[in-house]
């Protein structure tokens, strides 16, 4: 009876540890995995920093080797498919130039950077329109589209106010002081888009 008590004493603490164990994997943040990468160049970064951000919450004790293949089986379709398979190739022959992570997500934005990046962002600056959505969106969308473009000074202030809605341009049109920096047209922007509806 003893060994009973004894044995239902030991499944009980083996029970509390599981438990506990399952409430610490249980509270890690969630996070989105990356998407599938197939080599367009306008998305290398996004998918870097994202396959970066879940490695740095997920796979936390994993090591390089199991970390670069873990970001290589994402590289999946058009021309990110033979790149992947030639560096599979390499690390498999020992042959690669690759021993980290960061050293893979180098080597994959070199690999598939933007040839003429700038005229790109400048053409999707041009197409940018606020629409029916609310500035602050707009604003942000705007901010992203613009790293990179070109535009700076009136000309950037141009294009943000070419692109706002209609009932925004005109307030900022009455408006008795006009700003002078892209940030203070933006703000402005938000608080009459916010004021209106």
């Amino acid at each position: 009876m003893e060994d009973l008590l004894h044995f239902m004493a030991q499944q009980s603490e083996a029970i509390r540890t599981l438990q506990q164990q399952l409430v610490n994997q249980n509270t890690q943040p969630e996070v989105a995995v990356p998407p599938k990468f197939n080599g367009r160049r306008e998305v290398v970064i996004g998918f870097v920093n994202a396959c970066h951000l879940y490695a740095t919450a997920r796979l936390g004790g994993a090591g390089d080797r199991k970390r670069i293949s873990w970001v290589l089986s994402y590289v999946q379709g058009g021309a990110a498919e033979t790149w992947k398979d030639n560096m599979l190739d390499e690390i498999a022959k020992g042959m690669s130039e690759v021993e980290t992570v960061e050293e893979l997500f180098e080597k994959m934005r070199e690999e598939f950077r933007e040839f003429d990046k700038e005229s790109r962002k400048a053409d999707e600056l041009r197409l940018l329109v606020q629409g029916p959505r609310i500035c602050d969106e707009y604003v942000q969308e705007f901010r992203r589209a613009a790293r990179g473009s070109g535009y700076e000074g009136r000309a950037l202030i141009d294009e943000f106010k070419r692109g706002l809605n209609g009932t925004i341009k005109r307030k900022l049109a009455e408006a008795e002081s006009l700003s002078s920096t892209i940030t203070e047209w933006q703000e402005r922007a938000v608080k009459l888009d916010r004021n209106t509806r």
